[in-house]
């Protein structure tokens, strides 16, 4: 974290405790609110204000989680990007509902969402992987997420052997890399306030609208 960062995230430490979610918040669009916090963490100096938490399960109920980057949000909902043959991918496409949690302590924030993954389109996926370093996108050919790895040489030379094969050119989008996008069904505000008085403030999604209600911390 840069000098300027850390300053700006002692001057916002506590914020959110502070201010709280005003009661005009349950009367809004839960998605520009949590644009409204996005902005605000970001502009407090956290590190990968964008990292969240991703919980999937096997259709049998056995979960997992894992920190992933979220690339793009809209009315549609949240998208992040993978190998579609990782462990992740391979459970939401058996059981699309699925988790994602923003945590910001420097702001005492956490925003918790639920809702089905769906895979966007390609030409969405290949507009971002266009965006990417040159690196990310050959190293998106080399890994065979979530395959067993006998040694570190071996991703190494795959890594090689695709800096070679792309070397006259660009490097295009796998066929079995992608995004996913999560349409949320819920999506709940906490706030930490003292004496452990947090507030909470969740949004259930009701046909082409939103329900809003407080609940106990």
């Amino acid at each position: 974290m840069s000098l300027k960062s850390f300053g700006r995230t002692i001057k916002t430490l506590g914020k959110g405790v502070v201010v709280g979610i005003p009661e005009a918040a349950a009367e809004r669009d839960p998605m520009e609110l949590f644009r409204e916090w996005f902005d605000a963490a970001r502009e407090s100096g956290i590190f990968l204000p964008e990292s969240m938490s991703l919980a999937t399960a096997t259709p049998d109920g056995v979960p997992s989680v894992r920190m992933v980057l979220l690339k793009t949000v809209d009315e549609r909902g949240f998208v992040f990007y993978t190998n579609y043959e990782s462990r992740k991918a391979v459970e939401m496409e058996a059981n699309p509902p699925v988790a994602l949690c923003f945590h910001w302590r420097v702001l005492e924030r956490q925003i918790r969402i639920e809702g089905r993954a769906e895979r966007v389109s390609q030409e969405e996926s290949e507009r971002y992987f266009a965006t990417r370093a040159r690196g990310s996108r050959i190293g998106a050919w080399a890994s065979k997420q979530s395959e067993a790895l006998p040694n570190r040489s071996e991703l190494e030379e795959r890594f090689r052997h695709y800096h070679d094969d792309f070397s006259g050119g660009d490097v295009p989008l796998p066929p079995f890399w992608g995004g996913y996008l999560v349409r949320p069904t819920r999506i709940e505000f906490w706030q930490g306030k003292a004496d452990r008085l947090h507030e909470r403030l969740v949004f259930d999604r009701a046909g082409d609208s939103w329900k809003a209600q407080r609940l106990y911390p």
